[in-house]
């Protein structure tokens, strides 16, 4: 199996009565990003009031992808106490947002059994996005028989 190309990776705290402030305090480290209900935020040139208050922590892109190495880089910055992770996944939807970027049809990724203990331990869930490589000029994408051959019945 290939390497997994690319992967991005940020952990996320979202609720609609987030303080990002009360997060921050309880975690012991400022956010990448965050905001309150009601604060107004531009992005690409679109301006709009926020329905939910938000607090979230970006790890490093890694090229070929290590998410044990990403999710360190957060965890290791935050609270382990398990019961600040208790209350928090409580009140608020917590979870290890993943992009996983492909350059190939095969490509892979593992995960330490320690890592998925980290993520298990406070509560985090891990929410994976997948982004494949179909290039017309791509051998490996050109021919649907290379995937039923792994996959009998699917086309």
């Amino acid at each position: 199996m290939a390497e997994l190309a690319r992967a991005v990776a940020a952990l996320r705290i979202v609720g609609e009565d987030l303080d990002p402030s009360e997060i921050t305090a309880l975690l012991g480290c400022e956010p990448t990003t965050a905001w309150a209900k009601g604060e107004t935020r531009t992005t690409h040139g679109v301006t709009r009031v926020m329905s939910f208050g938000k607090w979230g922590m970006e790890a490093p892109e890694t090229s070929p992808a290590d998410l044990d190495s990403q999710v360190s880089a957060i965890l290791d910055r935050l609270s382990p106490d398990q019961g600040v992770w208790s209350n928090l996944a409580e009140r608020y939807d917590v979870d290890l947002f993943c992009g996983w970027f492909m350059e190939r049809l095969n490509e892979g990724v593992s995960l330490a059994p320690e890592t998925l203990a980290s993520l298990g331990a406070r509560r985090i869930v891990l929410d994976i996005d997948l982004y494949g490589a179909f290039e017309a000029d791509a051998p490996e994408t050109r021919s649907v028989p290379a995937v039923q051959k792994w996959w009998p019945g699917r086309s």
